[in-house]
C-alpha cells in the first residue's frame, strides 16, 4: 500500500489557471470521435462518487466496509470502529483528493460509511456530503476547498436515514435531501430554521417502490425555471413546490412503462438553459438507458436481459408536456450524462445487459455516445472512440474545467476484487476529451484573456475578454455557465447548464474581441455558488474561467 501526496497549490484562483498534465495523450483511432488518456492506474480507492470543486480538486470517495483499500492514510492514523463489519482497525484511506491540474493525489480520513451517498456544494464552496450506510446513515461530511484539509463529520445530523438519496441545491442555497432506501420523505440542510428541523412526507417515492427492486432510490431532481422541483422516479415524474408540500403537476408516464431509475439505473440531465431576456426561459429534461421491468429479478437468477436503448425528451415548462422518445445506437444501463460546455451531452459508461447491483451488469459498453443537443430528432447521438475499460457498476464521471470528462471507478463486488471475476476492481483514473480539444480546433477555439473574473451578483453584466487566433465568426460566438456536478451511481446531482444572453462581439485587437454577458438574473435560474464559464465559438469552447455568484 503506497500514499500519494501532491504539491501545495493556491486554494482558489479568480485568474486564468493552465491545466497543466503531465501524462502523454496516446493517438486516436480515429480523427473526429474523441481521445482517451490514462490520468492515474491506481489511485487507491473505487470512484463511487466525485465532486469536482473550485480549486480543480475532485474529491473521490467509495466505501469504509469495502475492507483496507490500496492506499495507507498519512501519519500512522487508522480507523477504529468497533461497529465495522469486516474490518475494524483499518489504517487505508477511503477517500482521496485529485489535483486535476498537477494529476496527483492524497489520502482523505473519513470515519463513517459513505457508501451509496449524496452531496452538493453550498454557495462558499464547501462540499456538503450527506448519509451512507450503517453508521454514516445520518451523518453530515463537509470538506472545504483548501490545501491539506479534510473531512469534517456530524454524527445524527440528518433527520432520517439517508442511503440512495438525492440533493439538490435550492434557490437559497440550502440542499433538499430527498428519498432513500425505505425513506418516503424530504428534509433540508443546513437546518437553520424552524422548517427545515422537520421531516416531509413525499408520498410519490412511496407510488413508485417496486416492492423487491425499488426502482424509486437515487431519483433525478431539477430545480425547473419557476422554482419547483421536477422529480422523476420508477417511470414517472411530478413538479413538486417543496415549500408547500405539494405535487403542482404530475407529467405523462414515460412511453414504455419501463423504469429508469436506481437499480434499473438510467440517468437523466436538464438541458442546457437559455437565459434569453428577449423571451420565457424554457426547460427540458433528457432520460436516456435503463433496464427493461423485471430485469433486477431475472439478473439475480443470471438471466440478462437487454439494456433500454430509448432516450425520453420532455419539455417541462410546456402546458401539456410529451415525452419524445429517440433511439440510442446501443441499449445502456448505468451510464452516466455528462453536460459539456456547448451544451451536448456525453453518455458514457455502464452495460448493454442486465441491471445495478452486485455482478448482475453483464456486457460493458465502452464506447461513449455523444448527444448533439441542437441537431434534431434522429440525428442527434454520434458513437465516440471506445476506451479499454469497463466501467459498471460503481462508476463515475465528471467535466473539469478544461473541457475533459474525468471516469474513475467500477466495482460490481461486495469488497476489492482484482482476479478471479468476470470484471476486476478498477482503481484507475482516465480522462475522455471530446473532439472539440483536438489540435484541428486551435485555431478556432477561444482563450478567455480576462484577468480577474471574481464574484458576480444576479443581472450582473460581466465583460469578457477574449482571444481567437483564426477569422472570428460573430454569430457563432456564445458563453456558457455550468455548475459542477456530485456523480454517483449513474446520476449527476446539480448539473445545471446557462447560455448567457449577451450583446454583440466587439473587436478590441486583430486576434482579440470582447463580449458583455449578463448574470442569471435569479436564483431560481442559477443557485448561488461556483460555476465554469466557458466562451464557445463554432460549437468549440474555451478553457472554462471559476464564476462566484452571489
Amino acid at each position: 500500500m503506497t500514499t500519494t501526496t501532491t504539491t501545495a497549490t493556491t486554494c482558489f484562483l479568480f485568474f486564468l489557471l493552465p491545466l497543466l498534465i503531465t501524462t502523454i495523450i496516446s493517438p486516436v483511432a480515429s480523427a473526429g470521435k474523441g481521445q482517451w488518456q490514462l490520468l492515474q492506474k491506481n489511485i487507491g480507492v473505487v470512484a463511487m462518487h466525485m465532486q469536482l470543486l473550485h480549486n480543480d480538486r475532485l474529491i473521490i470517495f467509495d466505501r469504509t466496509d469495502f475492507g483496507r483499500s490500496n492506499i495507507s492514510l498519512p501519519d500512522g492514523k487508522c480507523r477504529n470502529d468497533p461497529k465495522e463489519a469486516v474490518v475494524k482497525t483499518d489504517c487505508t484511506a477511503h477517500s482521496v483528493e485529485y489535483n486535476v491540474i498537477s494529476n496527483t493525489f492524497r489520502p482523505l480520513f473519513v470515519q463513517t460509511d459513505v457508501w451509496c451517498s449524496s452531496g452538493g456544494v453550498n454557495p462558499s464552496g464547501t462540499l456538503v456530503q450527506t448519509g451512507g450506510f450503517n453508521d454514516g446513515n445520518r451523518t453530515i461530511r463537509t470538506f472545504e476547498p483548501c490545501n491539506n484539509c479534510d473531512w469534517q463529520e456530524f454524527d445524527s445530523e440528518l433527520l432520517a436515514s439517508r442511503w440512495y438519496a438525492t440533493n439538490h441545491i435550492l434557490p437559497d442555497g440550502s440542499q433538499i435531501i430527498i428519498g432513500g432506501r425505505r425513506q418516503f420523505n424530504y428534509e433540508f440542510y443546513p437546518k437553520n430554521n424552524i422548517g427545515a428541523k422537520k421531516l416531509y412526507s413525499l408520498p410519490f417515492l412511496a407510488q413508485t417502490n417496486d416492492l423487491g427492486t425499488e426502482n424509486n432510490l437515487y431519483p433525478f431532481v431539477f430545480l425547473n425555471v419557476d422554482g419547483h422541483l421536477f422529480i422523476f422516479a420508477n417511470n414517472r415524474a411530478i413538479l413538486f413546490d417543496y415549500n408547500k408540500n405539494q405535487v403542482v403537476k404530475t407529467f405523462p408516464q414515460v412511453p414504455g412503462g419501463d423504469p429508469r431509475s436506481y437499480p434499473s439505473t438510467g440517468s437523466s440531465v436538464l438541458l442546457p438553459l437559455k437565459n434569453l431576456q428577449s423571451r420565457a426561459i424554457e426547460a427540458e429534461v433528457l432520460v436516456c438507458g435503463g433496464a427493461p421491468k423485471g430485469s433486477y429479478q431475472r439478473a439475480v437468477k443470471k438471466e440478462f436481459l437487454g439494456a433500454l436503448n430509448t432516450c425520453a425528451r420532455i419539455k417541462i415548462t410546456d402546458p401539456e408536456p410529451e415525452w419524445v422518445v429517440e433511439t440510442m445506437p446501443e441499449g445502456r444501463v448505468m451510464s452516466d450524462m455528462v453536460i459539456l460546455p456547448n451544451g451536448d451531452v456525453l453518455i458514457i459508461n455502464g452495460a448493454g445487459s442486465g441491471t445495478a447491483g452486485w455482478e448482475i451488469g453483464r456486457e460493458p459498453v465502452l464506447n461513449p455516445v455523444l448527444y448533439k443537443t441542437k441537431n434534431r430528432t434522429g440525428s442527434r447521438f454520434e458513437s465516440q472512440n471506445p476506451s479499454n475499460t469497463p466501467r459498471m457498476y460503481h462508476s463515475s464521471a465528471v467535466l473539469v474545467r478544461d473541457g475533459r470528462v474525468i471516469i474513475g471507478g467500477s466495482n460490481p463486488h461486495f469488497g476489492y476484487s482484482f482476479g478471479n471475476v468476470l470484471f476486476p476492481t478498477e482503481l484507475s483514473l482516465e480522462a475522455f476529451s471530446p473532439s472539440y480539444l483536438e489540435p484541428g480546433f486551435s485555431n478556432v477555439r477561444p482563450r478567455i484573456v480576462s484577468s480577474i473574473i471574481g464574484s458576480q451578483k444576479y443581472g450582473q453584466k460581466l465583460k469578457l475578454r477574449f482571444q481567437v487566433k483564426t477569422k472570428l465568426d460573430q454569430n457563432l460566438v456564445y458563453v456558457t455557465m455550468l455548475a459542477p456536478s456530485f456523480n454517483t451511481h449513474s446520476f449527476s446531482m446539480n448539473q445545471r447548464l446557462l447560455v448567457l444572453d449577451s450583446n454583440k462581439v466587439v473587436k478590441v485587437k486583430k486576434t482579440t474581441f470582447e463580449i458583455v454577458v449578463s448574470m442569471p438574473g435569479s436564483s431560481v435560474l442559477a443557485p448561488p455558488g461556483f460555476y465554469m464559464l466557458f466562451v464557445v465559438h463554432k460549437e468549440i469552447p474555451s478553457e472554462g474561467v471559476w464564476v462566484h455568484i452571489v
